[in-house]
């Protein structure tokens, strides 16, 4: 039965006219109708509370081949109650405090990135005596706005992250979803999905073609406010990339956290959540080594090599431990 099928049958069963079902849902009888007859479909939110309306699942609604089962969209099973349950009303809460705090994140890295403009552009005016800006005006102002920008930036990404960190737990944990829950995430992860692979394929592009201002400058050996002006519009357009990058990556991601996928699988999160002590261990090592290395002879110059070596190593070792970690579960 198609889902046009079912809301004719729930209706009549519970003796309703298109009218009256309407008035429930807070929509109008048009829209019911053409719901009934297959000329359109009710969005994600509409199926909820059809679902609540009829006391069925919304599973029932979304797949065709299921059979009728009324159950609580908050229930879960027995077996479910030893991993943390996620309702339908959590998971909608969440994936609607990610979709507003990926706008603000999303925002405050594109102007982190951004905040060096104005020194840039203002050193570069200041080369030309007739406009008035002095050199050592310039580099005031300039720095003055950078640091605002870092500053209001910076609270921007704390706040943020503090509103998501009552769901840290999602990264690390094994969570379960309540009956249908998943059904509903993994139809508005179909629903997003176009959007966020051209999202993802804009940035890219974006990326590459960065530099090709800086390039046509060079090529046609323009003046050197060109190439300030080059080198601004490079940060603006790798701003623009970064800020769709995190815009509609966060929101993948929190996907994934629901339905334990990608990244978040939990074989995944077992071996995190096993090798998390060996990361910060390894970092404080790190550090310590480039500061014995550093302060006795003054060498900054070269004991920089300790960072990108540290990394590369971490790289290898992390993905050691990983084998390890899960050949260990495997033989369990």
């Amino acid at each position: 039965m198609i889902l046009a099928e079912k809301i004719i049958s729930l209706r009549k069963r519970n003796g309703w006219s298109q009218e009256e079902l309407a008035d429930q849902m807070g929509i109008s009888r048009q829209s019911v109708s053409k719901w009934e007859s297959g000329a359109s479909i009710p969005d994600l939110n509409k199926i909820i509370k059809m679902s609540q309306i009829f006391g069925v699942t919304t599973d029932y609604l979304l797949k065709d081949e299921l059979e009728e089962i009324v159950r609580e969209e908050s229930e879960c099973t027995a077996d479910e109650e030893a991993l943390k349950c996620i309702t339908l009303e959590e998971a909608n809460v969440f994936l609607d405090l990610t979709r507003k705090a990926s706008k603000r994140i999303a925002g405050a890295v594109f102007f982190l990135i951004l905040s060096p403009v104005s020194l840039i552009l203002l050193g570069g005016l200041s080369e030309y005596k007739k406009i008035g800006i002095t050199e050592n005006m310039a580099g005031g102002m300039g720095t003055v706005i950078l640091l605002l920008m870092i500053a209001i930036s910076v609270s921007v990404l704390i706040l943020n992250g503090m509103s998501l960190s009552s769901y840290e737990y999602l990264e690390k944990e094994s969570v379960v979803l309540a009956y249908g829950v998943s059904g509903i995430v993994e139809r508005q992860k179909e629903a997003d999905e176009d959007g966020y692979k051209g999202c993802i394929v804009t940035g890219v592009v974006l990326c590459i073609t960065a530099v090709v201002p800086l390039m046509l400058a060079a090529a046609v050996e323009a003046g050197d406010f060109i190439y300030v002006c080059c080198t601004a519009l490079l940060l603006l357009l790798i701003a623009c990339a970064v800020y769709l990058f995190i815009r509609t990556g966060m929101v993948h991601s929190a996907y994934d956290k629901l339905l334990q996928t990608g990244d978040y699988t939990r074989e995944k999160k077992e071996i995190n959540r096993k090798t998390s002590v060996f990361s910060g261990v390894y970092w404080c090592i790190v550090t310590a080594v480039y500061l014995a290395v550093s302060l006795p002879n003054h060498s900054w110059e070269t004991s920089w090599v300790v960072w990108p070596v540290a990394g590369v190593l971490f790289a290898a070792v992390q993905g050691i431990l990983h084998m390890v970690v899960k050949s260990e579960n495997r033989g369990r």
